[in-house]
């Protein structure tokens, strides 16, 4: 049985062990602490019997992908893995860190992928030993439900990695997108920018975030609104996604909205803290302005 090493069990990271799990490979689940990674083990088993009472998964098949993943305090157990994901916080500075340790139990012949949603995988491949075996492998939220990963290889990347985690995310039932490394690769360069000038509409007072949000869903066929999806998202997600598109390219209409830049500062991240654009701690969602 093939192992996959995860490294990061938040939201994307538990998304991405489950889905692997479901395939039939043997998932091993890092964070920072054991704890976490046994905690979101525990969240993946819930979400896959919420599956089961909606007879979308049979209760063997859940209870089996269950099994396949293991949770750990350390990277040692990835020795036998054939990929090693990061799906750590978008952060180059931890992805670092991250890699450097990674790559003292990286196989000989494994790849190491990144999970970023838009920062260089050239400059990050320049920090581990072999860059020809380190690619981009963007999954997006929630991984069980979203059709889609980013494939981004780094100018040094080997054609014969970017063929094997082309195969690896069709086996998964994702469909692959090519994008060259570029700030951004291809959705959130086109995405973050709506995001973050939604944000300066409702930060200069044009309108309301309810209005925004119920103008872009029905005017543009949305099946959520920007700021509502940058809950989602994760408001500090979305100022470092900002951050590197304006860091990286140079060009000031990807300057992000001092609003958005606020709302991180006070600790209003979106739903994973309870406030964003949205107060989520009710039994209903209520805008914040």
């Amino acid at each position: 049985m093939e192992t996959i090493g995860i490294i990061g069990a938040g939201q994307m990271g538990a998304g991405i062990a489950q889905v692997v799990a479901a395939s039939g490979r043997r998932v091993i689940l890092t964070d920072r602490d054991l704890a976490i990674a046994e905690q979101a083990r525990a969240g993946i088993g819930k979400r896959l019997q919420r599956l089961v009472e909606k007879d979308k998964l049979g209760s063997a098949d859940a209870e089996a992908a269950l099994a396949r993943i293991e949770p750990a305090g350390d990277y040692s157990p990835m020795a036998n893995a054939a990929l090693i994901i990061e799906a750590a916080t978008e952060n180059e500075r931890i992805k670092q860190t991250i890699f450097a340790d990674a790559a003292k139990v990286l196989a000989p012949d494994a790849v190491l992928a990144s999970n970023t949603s838009s920062i260089s995988i050239t400059r990050m491949a320049a920090g581990v030993p072999d860059p020809a075996r380190f690619i981009g492998l963007h999954f997006f939220n929630p991984v069980p439900v979203m059709g889609l990963v980013e494939l981004i290889p780094g100018l040094a990347t080997d054609p014969a990695v970017v063929d094997r985690m082309r195969a690896f995310a069709a086996d998964l039932g994702k469909q692959v997108v090519m994008s060259r490394d570029a700030p951004g690769f291809i959705v959130n360069r086109v995405l973050m920018p709506m995001i973050n000038e939604a944000v300066f509409v409702a930060g200069d007072g044009t309108a309301s975030i309810a209005d925004i949000d119920a103008g872009c869903r029905l005017g543009l066929n949305h099946p959520m609104g920007p700021l509502e999806l940058a809950d989602f998202i994760g408001l500090d997600t979305c100022l470092e996604i900002m951050r590197v598109l304006f860091t990286g390219t140079g060009d000031t209409k990807y300057r992000p909205a001092p609003l958005l830049v606020q709302y991180v500062d006070a600790g209003w991240l979106g739903k994973k803290t309870g406030r964003g654009f949205y107060d989520w701690t009710g039994a209903e969602k209520l805008p914040t302005r």
